[in-house]
């Protein structure tokens, strides 16, 4: 055979077995976004779930993790994943409400009667149907839900009673569902930032502000704010959000990888969360000196309870006594 056909014939023959290799898939890289501190669980399984979706996908998917508002507050992110420049967010069901007003139920002050009523909404057939109105209205799925701590009010002087908390200015996160229990009980709600909050609470620009246990401490908010009152107005929770962008790309075993890793991380920190909280109120008085002030919380629940069928309510009155019922 003449050496110009030979060759001919070898470059095809490498051609057709070049062909014939499966080709690899490039690694796709990921963005999850949230508002919490690098020493939180929030973040701590985060990283863990990064790393796992990796391996359980064979390195198709290469998630960096970005915390504590390094790519915006938490209504930046939230629109972040609908123009594709996040892709997975932490939010509180208060910010998720904004496209689907019934999914911030869950936030609602006073809806939960305590721990594991909350527990089994979050693996109720009402949190999956939010979950779903949810996705229809913004075409971003929920994933998992995850325990975020019953929030108290601190302060410089102890509440016991709605009236001491008439005038009071409290910084509350930036959205309207946060306005019900300051109005309720005469104080004066002022929507602030989360990383803005040491400082507006050290310059004496709210007087006041509410978070659960893990997060006062983590923020160290007890270094400008002498007495946490155990008001315990919301029983709080985070959802984890994929992009509508992202799912609908995803294969449907990639999305079925995606929320396993996703429920276990949520699942794992709710675990760590509760944990905190329980020993937290003896640990703030032991080691920080901060005044823990046991409130009854009857006549809160009372001042409030009126507000939940009000103008700041964003869910049915069939879905909040769906929830009541839940035992």
């Amino acid at each position: 055979m003449p050496q110009k056909v030979m060759a001919a014939a070898c470059a095809a023959g490498v051609a057709l077995s070049l062909l014939a290799m499966p080709v690899a898939r490039a690694q796709e890289a990921l963005k999850w976004a949230h508002v919490y501190e690098t020493t939180e669980p929030y973040h701590t399984w985060a990283l863990w779930a990064a790393e796992q979706i990796a391996d359980r996908t064979a390195g198709r998917y290469a998630i960096d993790v970005f915390p504590a508002s390094s790519l915006g507050k938490e209504v930046d992110i939230n629109e972040g994943l609908t123009l594709g420049t996040v892709d997975i967010i932490y939010t509180g069901n208060t910010f998720a409400a904004r496209t689907y007003g019934p999914i911030g139920l869950a936030s609602g002050a006073f809806v939960f009667r305590d721990f594991d009523h909350w527990q089994t909404y979050a693996a109720s057939d009402l949190f999956k149907e939010l979950a779903e109105g949810y996705k229809a209205a913004s075409g971003h799925q929920v994933v998992s839900i995850t325990y975020y701590g019953e929030r108290h009010v601190t302060s410089n002087t102890p509440i016991n009673a709605p009236e001491d908390m008439a005038g009071l200015k409290i910084r509350v996160p930036n959205a309207p569902l946060y306005l019900m229990f300051p109005r309720a009980v005469g104080a004066n709600p002022t929507p602030i930032a989360f990383a803005e909050v040491y400082l507006a609470l050290q310059q004496g620009v709210v007087d006041a502000q509410e978070n659960p246990l893990p997060t006062i401490l983590a923020k160290k908010f007890y270094e400008v704010q002498n007495t946490i009152n155990l008001t315990g107005h919301i029983t709080e929770s985070l959802l984890t959000i994929v992009g509508g962008p992202l799912w609908d790309r995803l294969s449907a075993e990639d999305q079925a990888i995606f929320a396993t890793v996703l429920t276990e991380a949520a699942t794992n920190t709710t675990g760590d969360i509760r944990a905190a909280e329980l020993r937290l109120a003896e640990e703030f008085e032991s080691e920080h000196g901060t005044t823990v002030n046991v409130v009854d919380r009857g006549p809160f629940i009372e001042a409030v309870r009126p507000a939940h069928f009000g103008p700041d309510a964003t869910w049915t009155e069939e879905q909040y006594n769906r929830l009541q019922a839940l035992e």
